[in-house]
Order: C-alpha cells, then sequence, then structure tokens
C-alpha cells in the first residue's frame, strides 16, 4: 500500500461522515454522535498526515508549497471545527458552519487527492510511498 492509498481510505471515512452529519436536525443523539466521531476522525488524519506526509513533502522543493497550503487549511477547518463546538447543536447558524467545514473539506480531499497527490508522486520515492503509509497507519491505529 502506498501512502495515497492510506489517505485515500481515510478521505473516504471523512467524507461519509460529513454527508451524515450534514443530514442531521437540532440537537439530537445522533448529530451529537456523528459530530463527536467526525472530530475525531479529522484529528488523527491531520495529525498522522501532517508527520507522515506533509513534513516529508515540506523538505522537497517541489512539494513544499502545496503542503504548507495544505496543513494552512487542516488549521481552517479546525476552527470551524471550534465554532461548531462553541454552539448548541439546535442553533439556527450550526448547520450553516457544518456546512461551511463540509464544503471546506471536500474542497482539501479533493485538491490533495487530485493535486499534491500527483506531485508527491514524482517528489517521492516508491520506497519512501510505501514507508509513508507504513508509519501513518500504524499511527492510525493506535490513535482509533
Amino acid at each position: 500500500m502506498t501512502i495515497f492509498e492510506a489517505l485515500r481510505q481515510e478521505h473516504e471515512i471523512q467524507r461519509d461522515l460529513i454527508d451524515k452529519l450534514i443530514k442531521t436536525e437540532g440537537k439530537t443523539e445522533e448529530r451529537k454522535k456523528i459530530f463527536e466521531r467526525l472530530k475525531h476522525e479529522l484529528k488523527i488524519h491531520e495529525d498522522a498526515e501532517e508527520r507522515h506526509f506533509y513534513v516529508p513533502l515540506m523538505e522537497k522543493d517541489l512539494t513544499q508549497e502545496k503542503a504548507r497550503h495544505s496543513v494552512a487549511e487542516h488549521h481552517e477547518m479546525d476552527e470551524l471545527v471550534e465554532q461548531l463546538e462553541d454552539i448548541e447543536m439546535d442553533a439556527s447558524n450550526w448547520l450553516k458552519i457544518a456546512k461551511e467545514l463540509e464544503h471546506q473539506l471536500i474542497h482539501h480531499l479533493d485538491e490533495e487527492e487530485h493535486e499534491v497527490f500527483q506531485m508527491a508522486g514524482k517528489a517521492l520515492t516508491e520506497k519512501q510511498k510505501t514507508d509513508l503509509a507504513s508509519s501513518y497507519n500504524k499511527e492510525i491505529r493506535k490513535t482509533r
């Protein structure tokens, strides 16, 4: 398995959770459960991805700018998650912020898969791609 395959697996979990979250209504146990799971998945993915994908890419001229941009997007999404935590789930603007998170998350995942992965594919050796997948997956398993 390569780092790209490992990351895509995690991206599908995030896409599924954000889709389910947007379909929930009000201050329900379902919304709370999905939001908590999404927060956890975003956090463990972000931490492992930055360590096992973006740090190596920042060391290469070809991918440094894209890697920094992607890490900045992680921080923007973290801020939206914090906003969602700070307001009641049945507040009128909760769903609006959740939809903004959905928009940013989908944009980020698509950009990563269609632009960053292509550049990283040129910058990383085959051994690096499999080694990074191994260390990434190990961290995900440990923190999940």
